[in-house]
């Protein structure tokens, strides 16, 4: 099943008086299940990509699909409402709560909905139990490590049971070692039936994963 349909999108911004396409007439498809690497170097519009994508931003033409809806033609409220509730996003500087356990971290995405404190603290507790940090689940991000906070936010990316799973450059603050860690519990995710969707410019990362789009100057070369 496809969840995610791009068609003949640009993403245009205006650099002085130059106008530059990011992204630059691009379709593809995801499915259920996938685990797709966005791979090219800085500036190839991989990340712009990915925030389309995740609907934290629009594209200037083109449309994009989600669930069979066109999230091009959402009003602000609505895109919020899809990227809360349909998209998992982890990203490379981990974006924790400093002042808050790990436990706390996992559960904010659901401080928005109508969910029980009780209900809160056991779905976030099960999800740091399956990343391995069942142990850890009271200390602080300064008390972790940088794997471990990382596989915090890849719990809160979990929280809201996503339809997507977005990682953006997710090992590139770690050591090559955690990074493999990190990328065997997204192969873990993925093969208990997750869709992920992992930008790197790490060549051997992405040819973990089970497809690769490789762009250059924001165009889909392979």
């Amino acid at each position: 099943m496809k969840i995610v349909e791009v068609e003949n999108v640009i993403k245009s911004f205006e650099v002085g008086d130059n106008l530059i396409n990011a992204v630059n007439d691009v379709s593809f498809s995801i499915n259920e299940g996938d685990f797709i690497a966005f791979v090219g170097q800085s500036g190839s519009g991989k990340s712009t990509l990915m925030n389309l994508i995740g609907c934290l931003d629009v594209p200037t033409s083109g449309k994009i699909y989600m669930n069979g809806v066109d999230v091009t033609q959402l009003k602000d409220n609505a895109l919020s409402d899809i990227r809360s509730k349909a998209v998992g996003f982890v990203f490379q500087s981990f974006n924790l709560l400093p002042h808050i356990s790990a436990l706390e971290n996992v559960e904010t995405p659901l401080l928005y909905q109508n969910i029980s404190k009780k209900e809160r603290t056991k779905r976030a507790a099960a999800l740091l139990k399956l990343v391995g940090l069942e142990d850890r689940m009271h200390h602080r991000p300064s008390e972790l490590s940088g794997g471990q906070r990382q596989r915090v936010s890849i719990a809160r990316a979990l929280v809201n049971d996503p339809l997507l799973i977005l990682a953006d450059e997710p090992t590139g603050a770690l050591d090559s070692k955690t990074g493999l860690q990190i990328m065997d519990l997204f192969k873990m995710l993925n093969k208990q039936g997750k869709t992920v969707v992992f930008v790197t410019h790490d060549n051997k990362l992405a040819s973990q994963c089970d497809q690769s789009i490789r762009l250059e100057d924001g165009k889909i070369i392979k």
